[in-house]
């Protein structure tokens, strides 16, 4: 975009034109903003208005367009206009619905209005307009890595959906342990009866399928590049070596059962007929439909005791600390296998508490029930040897007593332990790093592939994905299932939560979408989430690089590697569009074109500072685009009043806020700066992960600098708020306010 033409148009309808002095804000954007023209409108997002900008855009008239009136987060459809850049002041949910509507506040509701009008025109003034890298490249095939039901599904659906796939299985046979099932849990009406395993089904059509190609033996043994172009080595257990370029990668590699083997207590290991789920399974199908066997003799097997949560919800050493999901219902179905062979059989299953998520999870206990299943509330303490057959000593949580209890079987309902592959947080991989010198590639350090690895990522940060808490791979599973923290890479079935065959076969279609979704942005140059469509990525100026490698060490996504010569490389097909390297940067030399150090910067600056003696403070609030700003949009919509003496930015996230934005908002006058951002942690809310924890590390560090100001350090505030906060963020604000009022107005004030 060779010249930049700017221009103006104030929206009057929601009120805005009976509430505020429309012709003062015209006059603010023309005058003080620099707008070539202000423009009013009665309603600017009906036909009529946009009709009216839309013929400005094509006789040439602007390219860099202001519009006051609602919320960025409104009316976005209505204002999409091609090849123009854009900013918004927010001048309904954030001036009138907030303010009461009396002759009182009326003067400093519209110096609020008059604010928002400076700090837009402002900021589109010094925005461009974004365009893509040529880094593009259409590559519509897809890796599926794991050949359980979660993986078949996503390379069914993929290959559905037009798109090639690879599928790479590390064992010889194509099911997982979902193939090794006797039957399944019900997914359909009405959840009687256990359900034929349909794997083999999926297995067959996956063979059938000529868009889908299937390496078994094999292991990802290497995995570099980006959405669109990935470089993945296939390595066959024979010796072969095939490499492939992929689009996008699905992580489907399931789980193992947690090893009964440390349950010495409850008799694994002690006798042949304490078996887990799997093994149950295995009887199960080798009786085919008959009557079930013990493997210690043969016998038929005429009672059978079921224990729930075995080795998991504890806090004991070794334990799985959560829950897994579907053992209950497994073993509700294991217990009809014996009921509907011989209902005379005695079966109970003993349990803590009795889950059975899922839309017919239910019936099917109570089918259960009907079938003569007997469920007991109880905690089982040990099961031992007892001559030819097993004793059973547990409470009884009902009956609040010691029982014994004599059975043929045992069946122990263990958890399930994600295959998420090394964990490269807690044991990082060593890279040598001289002091001064950059890390190098991790591929110039260590050998691929890496022992326990799934995917093998030449990623500095590790050779897998990030894990959670408990050894799952880092999905967000409220805000964004499926997303992990490497962009292009999704996560789907067990390996993410815990959960049964079918919300495995959900979850694979779920992710299998995402990845089709980043196989077509990449190909655009636009990312893929959270911010769908966004064409700008970061761009930095060289000659001020320190090599500091901040922005490299804390990108959560590895999105940014160093060239030759030291300096960072951005990657914009992994590039989520966070800006937490733009907070990073202590020398500011990083930014995108759309959303820089200095719109914001300059949108902070354009505020009216009113004098000391006034007694309006000004106060700045940082606002998370994700979470805080709806919130406080939300706020605006149930008319929850809060100061007028705030001016609200809204972020992309918490963690692209620099420093140096807080220094100069002080330094200008501003009595208070507040942050907004997301929950941290491990329970985090943040759409980028790290973003919000970054922040609050980076401001814990303001203190002493405003020490050193003789400014007190309530100045400056870095809250955890979420999205529901609609009536907690006024009070937040509100509260701020109070307490610029107790310790009195900012000495740099001009």
């Amino acid at each position: 975009m060779a010249d930049k033409k700017f221009g103006a148009y104030i929206c009057k309808g929601c009120g805005i034109g009976e509430r505020l002095n429309a012709n003062q804000l015209a006059s603010v954007a023309t005058k003080e903003g620099k707008m070539a023209f202000a423009k009013q409108h009665d309603f600017l997002c009906n036909s009529e208005g946009v009709a009216m900008i839309q013929a400005d855009i094509n006789a040439g008239e602007v390219n860099h367009l202001m519009i006051a009136g609602c919320s960025k987060r409104a009316k976005m459809e209505a204002f999409n206009f091609d090849n123009v850049v854009m900013s918004r002041a927010n001048l309904r949910e954030g001036v009138i619905w907030v303010r009461p509507d009396t002759d009182e506040a009326k003067e400093t509701t519209q110096e609020m209005a008059n604010d928002y009008i400076r700090m837009a025109c402002a900021e589109v003034r010094y925005m461009n307009l974004p365009s893509s890298s040529n880094e593009q490249n259409l590559t519509g095939h897809l890796l599926v890595v794991g050949g359980g039901i979660t993986g078949l599904t996503s390379a069914l659906e993929a290959a559905k959906a037009g798109y090639n796939v690879t599928l790479v299985e590390k064992s010889d046979k194509l099911g997982g342990v979902s193939g090794q099932l006797y039957k399944r849990i019900p997914n359909r009406a009405p959840f009687k009866d256990p359900q034929e395993n349909s794997v083999v089904d999926l297995i067959a059509k996956v063979e059938a399928n000529s868009k889908i190609k299937v390496y078994l033996s094999s292991i990802v043994a290497k995995t570099e590049g980006a959405p669109g172009r990935f470089k993945v080595e296939i390595a066959a257990e024979s010796g072969p070596t095939t490499t492939e370029t992929i689009g996008a990668i699905v992580q489907a590699s399931g789980f193992k059962p947690y090893d009964a083997n440390q349950l010495p207590h409850l008799g694994f290991g002690k006798s042949p007929d304490v078996v887990d789920q799997l093994g149950l399974e295995l009887l199960a199908r080798e009786a085919n439909g008959g009557a079930i066997k013990r493997p210690s003799d043969g016998k038929e097997v005429k009672s059978v005791v079921f224990v729930q949560c075995a080795g998991q919800r504890g806090n004991k050493e070794g334990y799985l600390p959560y829950c897994s999901g579907h053992c209950c219902l497994t073993s509700v179905k294991q217990a009809m296998y014996f009921k509907d062979a011989n209902p005379n059989i005695d079966t109970a299953i003993i349990y803590t508490d009795l889950r059975t998520p899922g839309a017919g999870g239910e019936d099917f206990y109570r089918s259960g029930q009907d079938k003569g299943v007997t469920f007991t509330k109880g905690k089982v303490s040990e099961v031992s040897p007892n001559g030819s057959n097993l004793a059973v000593k547990f409470k009884d949580l009902i009956l609040d007593e010691e029982v014994n209890l004599e059975t043929d079987l045992v069946v122990l309902a263990t958890g399930m332990v994600p295959n998420s592959g090394v964990d490269i947080e807690a044991i990082p991989i060593a890279i040598e790093e001289v002091e001064g010198e950059p890390k190098k590639p991790v591929s110039d350090v260590i050998e691929f592939p890496v022992k326990g690895s799934v995917l093998n990522l030449d990623y500095r940060q590790g050779a897998d994905m990030p894990q959670l808490v408990h050894g799952f791979t880092d999905s967000h599973f409220i805000c964004f299932p499926y997303e992990t923290r490497r962009t292009g890479i999704y996560a789907a079935g067990p390996v993410r939560r815990p959960m049964d065959g079918f919300q495995a076969m959900e979850d694979a279609t779920g992710a299998t979408l995402k990845a089709i979704q980043v196989i077509e942005n990449s190909a655009l140059g636009r990312a893929a989430h959270p911010r769908s469509g966004d064409l700008s990525y970061p761009k930095f100026r060289k000659e001020g690089c320190t090599q500091c490698k901040r922005c490299t060490v804390e990108c959560p996504f590895g999105a940014i590697n160093e060239d030759e010569k030291r300096y960072p490389f951005f990657n914009e097909a992994r590039c989520r569009r966070c800006g937490i390297c733009m907070g990073a940067c202590p020398v500011r030399v990083i930014s995108f074109e759309n959303y820089s150090v200095e719109t914001v910067g300059q949108a902070i600056k354009a505020v009216d500072i009113p004098d000391e003696f006034s007694e309006k403070p000004r106060i700045l609030v940082l606002a998370c685009e994700n979470d805080a700003y709806p919130a406080i949009d939300m706020a605006g919509m149930n008319h929850i009043e809060y100061s007028a003496f705030v001016r609200i930015i809204p972020v992309r996230c918490l963690g692209s806020v620099n420093t140096i934005w807080i220094t100069d908002a002080l330094n200008s006058g501003y009595d208070g700066v507040m942050l907004m951002g997301c929950r941290k942690d491990g329970d985090y809310q943040c759409h980028f992960v790290k973003g919000s924890e970054l922040a609050h590390i980076r401001t814990s560090k303001i203190d002493d600098t405003l020490k050193g100001l003789n400014l007190e350090t309530e100045r400056v505030q870095t809250l955890e708020v979420a999205i529901t906060d609609i009536q907690r963020i006024p009070q937040l604000i509100n509260e701020m306010a109070a307490t610029i009022e107790k310790i009195g107005m900012s000495p740099f004030k001009f």
